[in-house]
């Protein structure tokens, strides 16, 4: 076994990190990244590794980019942070006005938090408290779909379906309605999606319409399902349950932390689909993964049920230390500026072609059994167990960075990928399954 640096020797004696089995650092410890740039992760020896999963989907325009690193050097000597409970900057003005003018029309309202759980927590909290501040008491229960992923607080696993990050937690879950993935490679139908009629959306809609007096929001990750195995589903789902929650009155929620910005081809996920949220709720890539930051939009209607006399206790009493960080808000305001100055969408909507091309490839192995794509999001689904742990180990020795989701090998480009870069990284990749492929 390599010798470990004295930095590796503190980390594991201090140091206890997330969805990690720390008892496995003692074979396989953390590697210790002194540095990064563009799409490149530099370790303690001046080894690179290719950033193929955006640094956890967070990371947009690549390592070090002067211009989002400029932003936050100058917000710095003026104003690092101040309290958003009476009080504001003119940063967190700016960028909710920016969020507003770029995420579907039916949103006008913006509640910064922290991070991708808070997001989703807080939009949980304004339905909920939407119905109570209007008089249906009963509506008080959430739908989501069995293989989705929100966050691990507690609010947001209770409307997640992964077992394996949660289940040890369920008797701390609120109350709410799991209804099946549309997941077009397990379709018990055997359909094509070319000719699917989303038959997968019918346990949604009958549970919508015998339950909807109790239930406050329905909540989806529009198009991919992240941790639950980047799953991709078809745009027609999420439009056709988009019209069932404004039929029976239950408010729409969109988690668009892993899809927004620039994700899936478009800047987010619900245009696809033209779809008019309820919530929309935002993280990771909102400041291009340099600081933490998260947001929840709403519409005016459900702002003004919040809106009256103190005494009338309609207040909604949620906040978060960080809200509205200055120095968040600067980055995120760069990264929008960068967006516009590199013309990021458009380039990425040449690269992508291109990319699915690649990943075509796959197909020949016997071993993968599924192949799918959105925008610059792409997956491998394997037919073998226990060797994408292999893959990963692998993969690190030819400079990628594969970190698995059980059989699931997926890409989450950064937005900034040079098209020899996909290439490369695509063919090291394919060498390293076929290995396997026997």
């Amino acid at each position: 076994m390599k010798k470990q640096s004295k930095w590796i020797k503190q980390d594991l004696k201090y140091n206890w990190h997330p969805y990690t089995q720390m008892k496995e650092c003692e074979k396989l410890p953390p590697i210790l990244i002194e540095s990064a740039q563009g799409i490149k992760l530099f370790d303690e020896n001046g080894k690179f590794y290719y950033d193929t999963i955006s640094s956890w989907w967070c990371n947009v325009h690549g390592h070090n980019h002067p211009i989002i690193k400029a932003a936050i050097k100058k917000q710095l000597d003026t104003l690092e942070h101040v309290l958003f409970a009476g009080f504001t900057h003119k940063g967190a003005i700016q960028l909710a006005e920016q969020l507003v003018s770029i995420t579907p029309k039916s949103l006008t309202r913006v509640f910064f938090s922290d991070n991708g759980s808070t997001a989703v927590e807080t939009a949980l909290k304004m339905s909920f408290q939407y119905w109570q501040n209007t008089g249906n008491k009963e509506k008080i229960k959430f739908v989501a779909l069995d293989s989705a992923y929100h966050g691990d607080t507690v609010g947001t696993m209770s409307i997640s379906g992964v077992d394996l990050y949660n289940e040890v937690f369920s008797p701390l879950f609120l109350r709410s309605f799991m209804v099946p993935t549309p997941n077009c490679y397990r379709c018990p139908a055997g359909q094509n999606r070319k000719s699917c009629k989303i038959d997968c959306l019918k346990q949604l809609e009958t549970l919508l319409k015998h339950k909807n007096r109790e239930i406050a929001a329905l909540i989806l990750e529009p198009l991919v399902l992240g941790a639950g195995g980047m799953i991709v589903y078809p745009k027609e789902y999420l439009a056709k349950a988009a019209k069932l929650a404004k039929k029976y009155n239950v408010h729409l929620i969109l988690d668009e932390v892993a899809t927004g910005f620039g994700r899936t081809g478009k800047m987010f996920a619900a245009e696809h689909a033209n779809v008019q949220p309820d919530f929309m709720c935002v993280s990771k890539g909102i400041t291009a993964g340099y600081l933490p930051m998260g947001a929840t939009l709403t519409t005016e209607k459900i702002y003004k049920a919040f809106y009256a006399d103190v005494e009338k206790r309609k207040t909604f009493y949620h906040g978060h230390t960080y809200t509205a960080n200055p120095l968040a808000c600067a980055a995120a305001l760069a990264s929008l500026e960068v967006f516009k100055k590199e013309k990021t969408l458009s380039r990425a909507q040449k690269l992508i072609p291109f990319f699915h091309q690649e990943l075509e490839k796959f197909k020949n192995l016997s071993i993968v059994g599924d192949v799918r794509a959105l925008g610059m999001i792409g997956a491998l689904e394997l037919t073998k167990d226990k060797i994408s742990k292999e893959i990963y180990k692998e993969g690190l020795k030819q400079n990628l960075l594969l970190r698995p989701l059980g059989k699931v090998i997926y890409f989450f480009l950064p937005l900034c990928i040079k098209k020899e870069e996909i290439k490369l990284v695509l063919d090291r990749t394919y060498n390293l399954i076929h290995a396997y492929d026997h």
